[in-house]
């Protein structure tokens, strides 16, 4: 439910920041593409470290990407029985979030160029260049968040938060003119079923999932130590999952 409510904040961040870029007439006025992509990056890393460090965030662990919760797992951080509701979670937030951007900023949210954000690739580029830069994008957010969650060192894990939030601003400045700068499946998700622009969702629900897992597979193939928690605060106290079905302590993961 957690994951829920951080996925839905996060897409509703995204589309009201679009559509701000593009309706609002001071903001509009900015100029260029890129220093608009500028300002939504520095929005969404805003909103998205401030996600991470909430209290909820800090009990669910604040993943907020179904590609994030499968590198987890699969670097032995976080439970397998947990990832399927995360998934849904995370991706019901998206269509939710979507649908809170359109309640909150009306009909325009929808419209030409806002499309409820729905991240749209260069015309230039074919599905195999999005695929792939939507992968490298994921694969490069996993392997630092791996290095830095398997350090002995609770200053080092500390910084997650901040490696997280400037990969992701990084990714939508450099990728979003090209691929679109998504690399992240519950991001796409809502605003694409809510635009009918879905002739590509399948590159952008496959492709960071992809990336996610090879990233997490390089991961273990360089490290020898394991992640210390799934939490992408860096601290390993207290889950929301403890109580129940939570994380199963580094020590004693198969």
């Amino acid at each position: 439910m957690i994951e829920f409510a951080l996925a839905t904040v996060l897409t509703f961040t995204v589309i009201t920041t679009v559509w701000a870029l593009h309706v609002a007439p001071a903001i509009a006025e900015l100029g260029s593409p890129r220093g608009e992509l500028s300002v939504a990056a520095l929005v969404v890393a805003i909103v998205l470290f401030s996600l991470v460090l909430s209290p909820w965030g800090r009990r669910s662990g604040a993943h907020m990407n179904p590609a994030v919760t499968l590198a987890l797992w699969l670097m032995r951080a976080f439970p397998g029985r947990d990832v399927a509701g995360y998934v849904i979670a995370q991706l019901a937030g998206s269509i939710v979030g979507t649908g809170l951007g359109r309640l909150v900023w009306g009909r325009t949210s929808g419209l030409p160029p806002v499309n409820y954000g729905v991240a749209l690739p260069s015309p230039a580029w074919n599905w195999s260049e999005v695929a792939l830069a939507e992968a490298s994008g994921v694969a490069v957010i996993v392997l630092v968040v791996g290095f830095l969650l398997s350090m002995p060192s609770g200053r080092s894990r500390g910084m997650v938060p901040y490696a997280v939030s400037l990969l992701v601003a990084a990714n939508i400045v450099v990728l979003g003119p090209l691929s679109g700068g998504s690399s992240n499946p519950a991001r796409q998700f809502g605003p694409a079923l809510w635009s009918g622009q879905t002739a590509d969702l399948a590159v952008y629900l496959i492709a960071p999932m992809i990336g996610g897992a090879v990233g997490a597979v390089v991961h273990r193939a360089i490290a020898d130590r394991r992640l210390h928690t799934h939490k992408l605060c860096g601290s390993a106290g207290p889950s929301a999952l403890d109580a129940s079905s939570g994380p199963v302590p580094i020590k004693e993961a198969a």
